[in-house]
């Protein structure tokens, strides 16, 4: 079941530290564990090295491109070089995002921008660069990692990165059923509240540095209990890039302990 044996899987934002580990590097190790051969980019080289060494130290196969998903020419070139050394490509899985405390009546244009270019133009530049090979080879898989914040207030101010996520879970549907004649399915996975990498840098931004208190309400806002993990990420991506989802296209995978079932207290 949702063995992945031989086929090329190209995942962007796969560097990451250690613990917690970001969804990147946890998708990433699990689709190499499942036999796939894992193409990843990452603009921080160190810690993009970090993942494809451990993929590698488990035994399985990964290369790194160092460059940025918000830039044309990085994202043709890695998509191009993939496709040269592949002659083809089954999956794709656009992982990259990243939230800005922004409210409605004081955005800065700036950064309104940036959140944009990184939550949803990013995932434009893949699709278009990977696209036109799937139709030719007659396949393809696109999975992108959106977030629950596209579909429900979360009780922090970042409405850029809503609205980014939203857009893409939209642009998502709408390709998904443009493609589906060309054998190309298109999904989304909807993290909610998740323990990995980069909630240090959130208790900064939301919380005025105060990581365990900030940690202690996530866990509190989780019906289940507690947050989520990367790998729980992980695990619902491997399943919609699957042969086992082969039916499902132009919809969202939920995975947030109940919290968008949950009337808000």
């Amino acid at each position: 079941m949702l063995l992945l044996n031989g086929k090329i899987v190209a995942i962007t934002g796969i560097g990451s530290p250690h613990k917690p580990k970001g969804n990147g590097r946890a998708i990433a190790e699990l689709f190499a564990r499942q036999g796939a051969f894992v193409e990843g980019i990452d603009n921080q080289e160190k810690e993009g090295k970090r993942s494809r060494d451990a993929i590698r130290d488990a035994g399985g196969n990964c290369r790194l491109t160092v460059g940025d998903v918000t830039a044309e020419t990085d994202v043709n070139a890695w998509i191009s070089a993939v496709m040269n050394y592949h002659e083809r490509l089954d999956i794709l899985i656009n992982n990259v995002g990243q939230s800005e405390r922004m409210s409605p009546e004081a955005v800065d244009t700036a950064s309104w921008q940036k959140q944009l270019e990184l939550n949803l133009n990013s995932v434009m530049m893949t699709c278009r660069a990977a696209l036109p090979y799937m139709i030719d080879q007659g396949h393809g898989v696109i999975v992108n990692i959106s977030s629950i914040a596209g579909i429900q207030y979360l009780g922090k101010p970042q409405v850029g990165y809503s609205a980014a996520k939203a857009a893409l879970q939209q642009y998502t549907k709408t390709s998904a059923i443009i493609h589906a004649k060309n054998n190309i399915r298109m999904n989304c996975v909807l993290p909610g509240l998740m323990h990995t990498a980069m909630l240090e840098r959130m208790a900064d931004k939301y919380a005025d540095g105060n990581y365990q208190s900030f940690v202690e309400k996530r866990h509190n806002q989780v019906p289940i209990g507690h947050m989520g993990s990367a790998e729980d990420v992980a695990h619902a991506t491997l399943f919609l890039a699957s042969d086992e989802a082969r039916y499902i296209t132009g919809t969202e995978l939920i995975v947030d302990g109940g919290v968008t079932a949950t009337i808000p207290e």
